[in-house]
């Protein structure tokens, strides 16, 4: 395969290597009318415009023909079977033109258990369902992290996805970062063999086109991301936004956020050996660049990938940024657009020429061909047109290799007929539920509250969600709903919305957090940064550090020198759930309350603990697989893979860098809620998987 890519890669022209190093944006199935991703077909909207759902809209097709461009990220899909039309309809197109290079779709994570998210958008009611990757972490088992591979992978090739954009394999290190329900926990061990079941169960195929090699059509290239780990970001702010473009490392601990990439994805127990393709996140390793000292985002960094990735860790697969680092800035800190961090003044083509000079070898989000040529131009100019030449075929390699590894030129097409048996079919349905049940912890069981018999009244308060801003900076208005579905509940229990008349009642809330940031404080004079709360209540950082360790925008404002939110206050988002707890413990005159938390990050439980006589916590999950629980049809066996601070105190104390550093909160008997804690009906759970992932205090 090797000789093909190399000798394909020769003949193709600059034009269409360039072409092969563009990733495009989001692509929905069939296009939105609306918002950030918009298309059109024959220039109109798709419910105006008689195409079908499978049609390439008039973007897609400007790209593929215009751009070369032969990388496809898929989002939400009308169906299965849709995808697979859809697939077909690009190959059909592809194959005609150029050198004939077939396409290489893929996806984001698309298996989560909230079957309406965009990802599982139609395919998320069909496909098999299972815990955010927090909670396949929190299974303590490598094995049913595996076989989520070799299902999705299954279910990925028969919808035409070749590549999953994904593991997160970032160590959490940080508590407040908003990413961390995505990764594999905060311990090094136990992420590092979780990334490398992980990749191993996609990439692996049973029927390989190499027996050596172990790929086939039915493996999918695993993008692990985000190199060197965008875990540690300083406060807790998230590296999509100018607010959070720094990482830290107080700890001196960045070698440890390198194991789950060197010690796992590129240590793979199957015969594909590595992870095919990285992606460098947005972030700054702060003061890292022990070679050039320069602080710029990783996907422009020659230290961090060239010098550390290819050369000391010998990675030589695909590297593909992460999306739109090539673009422009937002006007404010908080607004939603390009991640050009550390190079905000480069120009958009000079941009991408450092990227390629850093070593890598795609352009995640950018549909356009034009900055790529003038890249290479640039090249030519500085190194000459042989180099330039050798540069861009060094990357046509790389990218050809993964589309002949997984049979795209082989065969590229699909039957739908065949799509709708396998993606969802009942045994990788049971599979996906199974692990979920997996994945719940029992928190706190006092006077054996749990089980509850099947039949009983539950009393199921309203959630109330404020007013806030979403993940795109776009405004959403306050909430008042019942928090699930309760004719699912219904499937289990009486539901009264009377408290005096239920036996027991269920208080649904999610793990607290903040922006980080507010335009308004800015506006007032400050320096516009605040405390990432975990806990409900207000909470104000009298602990925090008075002067931040990175700081500086030379584009939005060069003035922030100083990023500390010291002795500022922030709401959290879930602040009403505090006061629904009160308000049903006191309306249920002593009959048991349960609290289920949706756990995204860790959380300070010290608020309410008290007030309730059971606590479950889960990772994305569906309600059915949680009354499982609560009803006794199953024991649980889910671990904490995280700690839950005493206080905020602590989790201002600890290091962004650095893993297992918060004093756990302690409950009113005398459990403690570390790393590795869960109940089962006869109390602390321990077993082999305590003692394996165990944590030397």
């Amino acid at each position: 395969m090797a000789e093909r890519a190399k000798d394909l890669a020769k003949q193709m022209t600059v034009e269409q290597m360039a072409g092969l190093m563009l990733y495009s944006r989001h692509q929905a199935i069939p296009a939105q009318e609306a918002g950030m991703f918009t298309g059109t077909y024959q220039e109109k909207p798709f419910s105006k415009s008689g195409a079908s759902p499978a049609d390439l809209s008039d973007q897609q097709i400007a790209f593929l023909t215009k751009d070369n461009l032969r990388h496809v990220l898929m989002t939400s899909v009308a169906s299965p079977d849709i995808a697979a039309q859809w697939n077909n309809n690009i190959q059909a197109l592809v194959e005609g033109i150029g050198m004939g290079i077939p396409a290489n779709n893929s996806s984001d994570p698309r298996n989560g258990a909230n079957k309406d998210a965009e990802y599982n958008a139609g395919s998320g009611g069909a496909i098999s369902q299972w815990p955010e990757e927090l909670g396949l972490a929190a299974t303590f088992d490598a094995a049913i992290t595996a076989q989520f591979g070799t299902i999705a992978a299954a279910e990925y090739r028969a919808m035409g996805i070749a590549t999953a954009l994904s593991p997160q394999i970032d160590l959490a290190t940080e508590p407040g970062w908003n990413r961390f329900v995505g990764t594999f926990d905060e311990d090094p061990k136990l992420a590092t063999d979780m990334a490398r079941a992980y990749v191993d169960g996609f990439q692996t195929s049973t029927k390989s086109i190499d027996a050596y090699e172990g790929w086939g059509n039915q493996s999918v290239n695993a993008m692990v991301k985000h190199w060197p780990s965008g875990g540690p970001e300083e406060g807790g702010r998230d590296g999509h936004f100018a607010y959070g473009k720094f990482a830290v490392y107080p700890g001196n601990n960045f070698e440890t956020h390198l194991k789950p990439f060197t010690e796992g994805a590129f240590k793979l127990d199957g015969k594909t050996k590595k992870a095919s393709a990285v992606m460098p996140y947005y972030t700054i390793s702060y003061g890292q660049d022990k070679k050039y000292g320069e602080n710029v985002g990783n996907g422009f960094s020659k230290y961090i990938i060239t010098d550390l990735l290819r050369d000391k860790y010998g990675y030589d697969g695909v590297v593909c940024t992460d999306w739109l680092i090539t673009g422009d800035e937002g006007a404010k800190p908080d607004i939603f657009s390009g991640k050009s961090w550390g190079v905000e003044k480069l120009s958009i083509a000079e941009r991408h020429y450092k990227v390629l000079m850093a070593g890598v070898d795609q352009f995640g989000g950018n549909n356009d061909i034009k900055p790529v040529l003038e890249a290479y131009q640039m090249g030519v100019q500085e190194h000459g047109e042989a180099f330039m030449r050798n540069r861009f075929e060094q990357s046509a390699v790389r990218l050809l290799l993964n589309i002949f590894r997984v049979g795209l030129f082989e065969n590229a097409y699909l039957d739908p007929i065949e799509t709708k048996a396998i993606v969802g079919k009942p045994a990788f349905m049971k599979a996906g539920y199974d692990a979920q049940l997996k994945s719940v912890v029992l928190i706190k069981n006092q006077n054996k509250t749990l089980p509850i018999a099947k039949g009983k009244t539950v009393y199921v308060p309203k959630r109330v969600t404020p007013a806030g801003i979403n993940f795109f900076g776009q405004p959403s208005p306050e909430k008042i709903e019942y928090p699930v579905n309760l004719e699912l509940i219904k499937k289990y229990y009486t539901v009264t919305d009377d408290p005096a008349k239920a036996d027991f009642a269920i208080v649904f809330i999610k793990s607290p957090i903040s922006g980080g940031y507010s335009r308004a404080d800015r506006e007032a004079g400050g320096n516009g940064y605040l405390p990432i709360s975990l806990q409900l209540k207000d909470y104000t950082a009298v602990d925090a550090r008075v002067q931040s360790i990175a700081a500086g925008d030379p584009v939005i404002d060069p003035t922030i020198t100083n990023r500390s939110y010291v002795n500022k206050t922030s709401k959290s988002n879930s602040y009403p759930d505090l006061n629904t707890i009160l308000e049903t413990k006191k309306a249920m005159k002593g009959k048991p309350v349960m609290v289920s938390v949706n756990i995204s990050n860790p959380m300070v439980f010290g608020e309410f603990e008290k007030e309730a006589d059971a606590i479950v916590g889960e990772f994305g999950v569906q309600i059915e697989a949680l009354l499982d629980i609560v009803s006794g049809k199953t024991e649980p066996s889910g671990l904490l893979p995280l700690q839950m601070p005493l206080n905020m105190t602590t989790v201002e104390k600890q290091l962004e860098d650095v893993p297992h550093d918060m004093i756990p909160y302690i409950d009113a008997v005398g459990n403690i809620y570390d790393f590795g804690f869960g109940l089962n009906w006869k109390g602390i759970i321990k077993d082999a998987r305590t003692v394996k992932y165990s944590v030397k205090k």
